[in-house]
């Protein structure tokens, strides 16, 4: 009896021991890798140098490294705008997509596609919208008669951050879209009867009913898509690789570039700085969720 009180005992961390193994082999074994690779002298290019240097990485970074503090006050830019921007169109087309009118499922589906496109195509397609010479985006304004000549969007310093800030809001539009909308859902049609019933107008329901009602779904997409725009590479890389003149370089664009010329030691540094700013971001979120539970 006691041996079958045990075997139970036992048995969901046995159903949960394979994807455990499996996450710390892929997770958690090199996050640990790289922390220790971020106190080295470690550069492929010189392999027979490597050393340990204890704080050194670190202190380079913020006291000699010209190219970081700028590439932080870009991220910061690019996080701020990018995420805010796809906040305000999800959270608008989640509330067209909640109403009742023909075609609701066809307008769904096609409003997923920028979310299921992959980022490095993502950065390919909107490459080739800004290109100077035949790209649509200068067409289109030539022919509504806003320019009168190509700009080269993606070559000059002062459009070329703002033009893959619109390409990264175009493709977390609909992350946001599908949470908010799914949460939208969930709120009881009792309530919007009961204002109603008080001759509540549009604007009191949405501020007193919809936005209460989801507001843990808004945190939490908000500090995962805040996350993952810090994080981002792909679009950017595929789109300028961080020129011209830097101008578009991003702190996970910066740690990406020290990787190809394999300074693993300097690129851990500054992933491990950035995964601390990203822990300071939570904090918030989960001082609240603790609060709440």
């Amino acid at each position: 009896m006691e041996t079958g009180i045990r075997t139970k005992k036992k048995y969901p961390y046995l159903l949960i021991a394979p994807a455990l193994i499996i996450i710390i082999f892929i997770v958690f074994v090199p996050l640990v890798n790289a922390l220790i690779m971020s106190f080295k002298f470690y550069d492929l290019r010189y392999p027979k140098k490597e050393a340990f240097i204890g704080l050194k990485n670190y202190i380079d970074l913020f006291t000699k490294d010209s190219e970081f503090w700028p590439s932080l006050g870009r991220t910061a830019i690019w996080v701020i705008f990018g995420v805010t921007f796809q906040f305000l169109g999800g959270f608008a087309l989640a509330l067209l997509l909640n109403r009742n009118f023909k075609g609701k499922g066809i307008a769904r589906s096609l409003s997923m596609i920028p979310w299921v496109v992959s980022g490095v195509l993502i950065g390919l397609i909107w490459r080739w919208l800004y290109d100077g010479n035949y790209g649509v985006v200068n067409d289109l304004l030539m022919r509504l008669g806003i320019i009168d000549k190509a700009i080269p969007f993606l070559s000059q310093k002062k459009w070329a951050f703002p033009a893959v800030i619109v390409s990264v809001v175009w493709q977390g539009i609909p992350f946001f879209c599908l949470m908010l909308l799914a949460a939208m859902q969930g709120v009881s049609s009792d309530m919007y009867e009961a204002a109603d019933i008080d001759g509540a107008n549009a604007w009191q329901k949405l501020f007193r009913i919809t936005i209460p009602s989801i507001k843990n779904t808004i945190y939490v997409t908000l500090l995962l898509r805040i996350i993952w725009v810090a994080n981002s590479v792909d679009i950017i890389q595929n789109m300028t690789a961080g020129g011209p003149a830097y101008a578009t370089q991003t702190i996970a664009v910066y740690t990406y570039q020290k990787t190809q010329v394999l300074n693993l030691g300097y690129a851990s540094a500054i992933a491990f700085v950035m995964m601390a700013i990203m822990l300071i971001a939570a904090v918030p979120y989960l001082k609240s969720t603790f609060k709440n539970d």
